[in-house]
């Protein structure tokens, strides 16, 4: 009788605890489960050439709320692997001779400080070099590309556009107090003053594109759009207004901002977790992410009258393949990469909690 009674309570607590687990919360685990299974033995995700496709997944797994020891030596050794790629400079990347920059030395390195700061894995000096690669990484001058980043520091070309902007603005204000603990010499920064007016010359400001933000003044990243005047100029769409709202609130302004609000106002307008508004499928799953670190930022509950965490994890979890892994059938920016949109997906739902 004991023995039963002993087993009709060991089930209902186990049912208890699998009533616990919320999809949003089975899903991470899941996701994070596919992501463990594809580490390689040295700690690298997906490319070795490129470290920011170890950072994201690193970053994915530091927020999933798994202290397992699995999980824990697979942070390390992802940690230990993005940090073997810290050149000379500062910059984490691998470099490309002859491709006329220095293997995405930007990106990667924006990707990889952000990743590592937030896993706590790693010691604050080479994160101090980090920020002295991204601060110089910042384009000068009194062009439209001043105040921006590009893919690399070292370009054949003058170019910058508002995702890697994004993504270094983000970086340098998550690891801003970092400075606290720089011995001798000046406090690394950025030029905050041209890095907004660099975001703001990409924002439409009338017509119905108003608020919304382009990749940059030159690439036609979404398309075209030719105004009443008959002049051509760059669509905005969806990913890249949320990159603008993310990098205005790492310039410390609010959703109070009148330039903040004209792009929630937008995104009002074109609100959709089924694609990439202006892009279809099209780094959809980058897009999930940007959104989610935009608004979070901004501190925004509801676009319009919809709940975007609780439409957005619905979307993602109803996206999880079987094998607890995420990837888009459109091949653009990568995104049929399981581990890159794996880490997007993670790192959007773990934000919706």
């Amino acid at each position: 009788m004991k023995k039963i009674v002993s087993c009709a309570v060991f089930a209902l607590v186990a049912g208890i605890a699998l009533a616990d687990v919320t999809p949003l919360e089975a899903s991470i685990a899941k996701g994070a489960k596919y992501l463990l299974a594809n580490q390689q033995a040295d700690g690298h995700f997906s490319d070795a050439q490129m470290p920011a496709l170890t950072a994201l997944p690193l970053w994915a797994l530091s927020g999933c709320g798994d202290a397992s020891e699995t999980v824990v030596e697979a942070k390390k050794k992802a940690a230990k692997f993005v940090l073997g790629t810290q050149r000379e400079d500062g910059g984490f990347y691998v470099p490309k001779p002859g491709r006329g920059g220095s293997g995405l030395g930007n990106y990667n390195t924006s990707v990889c400080l952000s990743a590592l700061f937030d896993s706590k894995l790693a010691p604050t000096a080479p994160l101090l070099k980090a920020r002295e690669y991204v601060a110089s990484s910042q384009l000068t001058g009194d062009d439209t590309m001043a105040g921006g980043f590009g893919y690399d520091k070292v370009s054949r070309r003058r170019y910058a556009d508002l995702s890697n902007t994004s993504y270094a603005l983000s970086a340098m204000a998550k690891t801003a107090s970092l400075e606290e603990f720089r011995e001798g010499g000046k406090r690394v920064d950025l030029d905050w003053d041209k890095a907004l007016a660099f975001v703001e010359n990409l924002m439409k400001k009338e017509g119905p594109d108003a608020g919304g933000a382009a990749y940059n003044d030159r690439t036609p990243q979404g398309g075209t759009a030719t105004n009443a005047q008959g002049k051509v100029s760059l669509r905005a769409y969806g990913a890249m207004t949320y990159a603008a709202v993310l990098s205005m609130c790492s310039a410390k302004l609010d959703k109070g901002d009148p330039r903040v609000r004209q792009s929630v106002e937008w995104m009002e307008r074109n609100w959709s977790v089924d694609e990439n508004p202006g892009m279809g499928n099209q780094g959809l799953y980058y897009f999930y992410d940007i959104m989610t670190r935009a608004l979070d930022a901004a501190k925004i509950d509801k676009v319009g009258d919809h709940d975007w965490k609780k439409e957005l994890s619905t979307k993602i979890i109803a996206l999880q393949r079987e094998d607890g892994s995420w990837a888009n059938e459109n091949n653009r920016f990568w995104e049929s990469d399981p581990v890159l949109c794996t880490s997007f997906a993670l790192l959007a739902l773990e934000l919706c909690r």
